[in-house]
């Protein structure tokens, strides 16, 4: 009776230990809106994270100065080049876009080139919204310069794994 009592007391904390560890991941979206991004991301539960560094735009034009938006394109193609960066990244951990929940994004904006967010969101909605729904919370900034001055869009983010899946 002892042996079948620690049996069953065994099997139900395994149990629990497998319900306590999937991760419940709640998107909460901006009230009566349909801008593609969450007002909030609640992750509960048994997750890991990844923290992806600011990711910059690749060569776009090779014969271009590397010193110039030219040789890296305008701001959808860069959002779009950032973007892919980090789906390649996420893949090598076994992530999708879908596991971001958070977004920081650097836009340049000056005189001389000033903040173009219509054009970023054209390359962001490529990525979320429509059919990739799970929407992150997300603060774009407008920034003087970045490390390169072709450089017009720079992103970094957070994703997270489900433990249990």
């Amino acid at each position: 009776m002892k042996l079948r009592s620690m049996v069953s007391l065994a099997a139900l904390t395994a149990a629990l230990h497998v319900n306590a560890a999937s991760a419940d991941v709640i998107r909460h979206p901006i009230p009566n809106s349909t801008f593609p991004i969450a007002q909030a991301v609640e992750v509960k539960g048994n997750v890991t994270t990844y923290y992806v560094s600011g990711q910059v735009p690749p060569v776009a034009d090779k014969g271009a100065d590397p010193q110039t938006a030219a040789a890296y394109g305008d701001v959808k193609a860069q959002t779009v080049g950032v973007l892919n960066r980090i789906k390649d990244i996420l893949g090598g951990f076994g992530l999708s876009m879908a596991d971001v929940v958070k977004m920081q994004v650097f836009l340049v904006h000056t005189q001389a080139a000033p903040m173009d967010f219509k054009a970023f969101m054209e390359g962001y909605t490529q990525f979320f919204g429509g059919s990739q729904p799970n929407l992150p919370a997300r603060s774009v900034v407008g920034i003087a310069s970045l490390a390169n001055p072709g450089f017009l869009v720079e992103i970094e983010v957070t994703a997270i794994k489900d433990e249990a899946k």
